[in-house]
């Protein structure tokens, strides 16, 4: 089989998965089902260097970081990261990555499009359904993978095949594309055994797929083109113009191309594939209990039945639930009937209406360095829990409205305060005065603990003055 060049989108938000996915660590990051998140399940399914290149990233600016180290973390190294100015859906992302690919590979280069937020449970269909689509976008063709139903479901485009593809068995020209249908048409789709749902996944030749833009979408191929060759170089990562990209139609892939072009075709393929969109859809991977609940972490379920119960921490004892979603994190908590469970997204919006910094982030904040998450705020007061990954370091900063002191709990640190250099072991600690420029450094080969207290008359996260950074922020 000719070498695939995988290329990841990473844009979306998963608000449905509220209050576990949220804006600034949105669900692909999480491990929704296993010990890997669904980005590195993504990257894992791609990995063998026989079949696939190394990825290609797009992804959203903030989640920059954390998406380099989880792909370092299972050994898929990007062969780049192109991070978009603002999101502009996907059939923008697909142009740029398109171009990139056949910039570094060749216009010849085959290109498999995945969403960075979706489950395949077997690997084996998948792989087959891969060299499939190898086969008819050697053909011409623009493939796409449609989902063998097992169920009327009414979240999900559909995709009517039509006559094969000539010479390429088990692929078949698209008849057409079909929006979300409503419970009795999704019924007859299933029971006419020729529709299947639309994955969001994507095979193709660059010059193909780049001939189809300039002729079906030629403004959202001019702007990623623009996009790309006035983009800067940041550290690993590839920055995408802001003024051209935010004038590419904000268009998804099919709506763009795939609905238009006369070279359309589809791979029909059962491969324990889901988009991981909902609540209710993680609660049908289980594992069940006797009671048919899911109970995730530390959880106590009474006279339950049919219910998905999650903690992120903290006891989350239920009783007398039935087909009831709970998820619980250490600052919200959320309770959905299953029924509704598509729905949360509106929760999202009515939080981000109202200025709730729990619609976008979570307490703790994920850096380059580490994190930080916030144990307690009062008036003039706010204590954190500061980690550093060993040999990192945060930025050389000063504050105009706050002083810091840290205590070590675990490992050593290094502190520059002003023009000294201190070495903090635990149960050690330090006051860093207001307005004095300092910088904490991991030395260490363990990650390193601290507590802060911050003290002052304004502390927020936005009273920082960064001197020197590694980072580029």
């Amino acid at each position: 089989m000719s070498e695939v060049h995988p290329a990841i989108l990473s844009g979306g938000s998963g608000s449905r998965l509220w209050p576990l996915s949220r804006e600034l660590y949105p669900k692909q990051l999480l491990p929704l089902t296993g010990k890997l998140s669904l980005l590195q399940e993504t990257a894992r399914r791609v990995g063998d260097p026989a079949r696939f290149a190394a990825p290609l990233v797009v992804c959203n600016q903030e989640h920059r970081f954390a998406i380099a180290e989880q792909l370092r973390a299972v050994g898929a190294g990007p062969s780049a990261i192109l991070l978009e100015p603002e999101g502009r859906n996907t059939a923008a992302a697909v142009a740029v990555a398109a171009l990139k690919i056949a910039e570094l590979h060749g216009a010849e280069a085959l290109v498999l499009v995945l969403p960075s937020d979706h489950l395949v449970r077997d690997l084996a269909a998948f792989l087959s359904a891969t060299d499939i689509a190898v086969a008819a976008a050697a053909a011409g063709m623009l493939v796409t993978f449609g989902i063998a139903p097992d169920k009327p479901e009414t979240g999900y485009g559909y995709i009517k095949r039509g006559a094969g593809v000539a010479g390429v068995a088990g692929a078949y020209r698209v008849s057409r594309f079909v929006e979300k249908p409503d419970a009795a048409t999704a019924a007859a789709y299933l029971a006419a055994g020729d529709h299947s749902w639309n994955s969001g996944m994507f095979l193709f030749r660059c010059d193909q797929v780049l001939d189809a833009f300039a002729r079906l979408a030629p403004e959202i191929l001019a702007a990623c083109r623009q996009a790309l060759a006035e983009g800067t170089s940041d550290l690993d990562f590839v920055r995408l113009a802001a003024a051209p990209f935010g004038r590419a139609p904000a268009l998804s892939f099919d709506v763009a191309i795939m609905e238009k072009t006369d070279r359309a075709a589809v791979v029909p393929v059962e491969m324990g594939w889901t988009d991981v969109g909902s609540w209710s859809s993680l609660a049908e991977l289980g594992p069940h209990d006797a009671d048919a609940n899911v109970l995730v972490g530390n959880v106590v379920a009474e006279a339950s039945h049919g219910s998905y119960v999650r903690s992120e921490g903290r006891l989350t004892a239920v009783y007398g639930l039935r087909d009831t979603i709970v998820v619980t994190t250490d600052d919200a908590v959320m309770v959905a009937p299953k029924s509704g469970a598509q729905a949360i997204k509106q929760l999202v919006d009515r939080l981000k209406a109202e200025g709730r910094g729990e619609a976008t982030s979570h307490n703790r904040l994920h850096r380059p360095w580490g994190w930080h998450q916030v144990i307690d705020v009062g008036d003039r007061f706010k204590v954190k829990h500061i980690m550093v990954k060993p040999g990192e370091s945060l930025s050389l900063q000063k504050h105009y409205h706050r002083a810091e002191h840290w205590v070590v709990v675990v490992g050593t640190a290094e502190v520059t305060r002003g023009d000294d250099v201190v070495l903090l072991h635990e149960n050690e600690s330090i006051y860093i005065p207001l307005g004095h420029q300092h910088r904490l450094h991991n030395p260490g080969m363990m990650p390193l603990r601290l507590i802060e207290v911050q003290s002052g008359p304004y502390l927020g996260e936005d009273d920082i003055v960064r001197l020197e950074d590694k980072y580029g922020r």
